[in-house]
């Protein structure tokens, strides 16, 4: 699993810590605000169970991009695209990643199905996002696997960040800017919702069953 450095798990909890102290909530007219998928540190992963094993697969840095557009002080209308480059799926042995990414499953030598997106249709969030404060939300969007699309309503844990000049100054080499959004979510589907047979390795069968995370930061355009 890709980890922040350490320097940046340091700035995101002195943000938190800051948060509720030193920056006033947002304004009931704020504007829909661009915020840009950063790729360095963002990551999706899938687990799926064989019967030897938990199979995990991440991708991780440019396999990951995206852009959201939201409205701080109304974050329900929040749109946006997040995809995944699943020619960059890694899950630690490369005979199976080349069988999973073969014509049989993922397909990914055709343009077509090189992508996994997500495209964000609305959240259920509990008020506005507000500096350093941690919001659970029901990101309810459409998942696109091989060119079949399946809605889904994932389950979210939303933060948003404000950083001071000081902080920007120190971070933007990371490629911070002054808003930032953390979104770490969780969400189900199968190889069969998108078209495919349920894999075998060895003759022995997965799972149907694929469980879906992602830890996504997103920083304003």
């Amino acid at each position: 699993m890709r980890m922040f450095p350490r320097a940046i798990r340091l700035m995101s909890a002195t943000i938190l810590f800051l948060g509720g102290v030193a920056l006033p909530p947002l304004p009931a007219t704020a504007e829909p605000i661009a915020f840009k998928l950063l790729s360095n540190y963002s990551r999706a992963t899938f687990k799926t169970d064989a019967q030897l094993e938990t199979i995990v697969g991440t991708t991780a840095g440019p396999g990951v991009t995206g852009a959201v557009t939201v409205n701080l002080a109304k974050p329900q209308g929040a749109t946006g695209i997040i995809r995944i480059d699943l020619t960059t799926l890694n899950s630690g042995v490369a005979k199976r990643d080349a069988d999973m990414k073969g014509p049989e499953y993922l397909d990914t030598a055709n343009e077509a199905n090189r992508y996994a997106v997500f495209e964000v249709k609305g959240v259920e969030i509990a008020g506005p996002l507000e500096p350093g404060k941690e919001l659970s939300a029901k990101v309810t969007g459409v998942l696109t696997i091989k060119g079949k699309p399946v809605e889904r309503v994932v389950d979210a844990r939303i933060t948003y960040l404000r950083l001071t000049p000081q902080e920007i100054e120190t971070y933007k080499r990371f490629g911070y800017t002054e808003d930032v959004l953390r979104v770490r979510a969780t969400f189900d589907t199968t190889f069969t919702n998108h078209g495919m047979q349920i894999p075998q390795y060895l003759f022995l069968k997965v799972a149907n069953h694929i469980q879906l995370e992602t830890d996504l930061t997103l920083v304003r355009q």
